[in-house]
């Protein structure tokens, strides 16, 4: 079963590549996270929320730690697409200026990160065609790309699974 979940994920990752693009620029990360390496994450992923207090952070970690793998996805730069649309929150393109936030740095081109939405629909669209039980999960990529994983202002990661039950629903959720 391992084996098939990887190929899973190597189509996740070929679907995210190929997504479509603003302007037809590739400005999209993917990588794909198995075996020791789910380990080291949750492991990271519980320090970081017990270090800062954050809720959630070790159910996550509990949830990567029995997948079969994680897809990265990232925005690899945030060079704006140069519509002067407003969108980021400045009127001019050459405006938009980030600084580093708790977390990831803001604000970012919304176009910029419409093309990671779109590769992260991709991904998982493809991972449910092939029944592989999947979710979105913010805390994931939050704490790959503080430990280098993948690379970019923005980080999303995807776990994988394939159990009797989807092990990334009826969670409990702390407050």
């Amino acid at each position: 079963m391992r084996e098939a979940m990887l190929m899973v994920a190597q189509l996740m990752a070929l679907a995210a590549r190929t997504a479509p693009k603003g302007l037809g620029q590739d400005y999209v990360g993917v990588r794909i996270l198995s075996g020791e390496e789910l380990s080291r994450l949750a492991d990271e992923m519980e320090r970081f929320g017990k270090e800062r207090g954050k809720v959630n952070f070790d159910r996550d970690a509990d949830n990567v730690r029995r997948s079969d793998a994680v897809v990265l996805i990232s925005l690899t730069e945030n060079k704006p697409l140069g519509l002067n649309c407003g969108a980021c929150g400045f009127s001019r393109c050459e405006d938009l200026q980030s600084h580093e936030g708790p977390e990831f740095p803001g604000p970012l081109c919304a176009w910029r990160l419409l093309d990671v939405g779109i590769a992260l629909g991709s991904a998982v669209k493809t991972a449910s065609l092939f029944n592989a039980d999947n979710r979105i999960m913010y805390r994931v990529g939050t704490v790959a790309r503080q430990m280098g994983l993948l690379q970019g202002p923005i980080v999303v990661g995807i776990p994988i699974s394939a159990t009797g039950k989807n092990i990334y629903f009826d969670r409990p959720v702390k407050s």
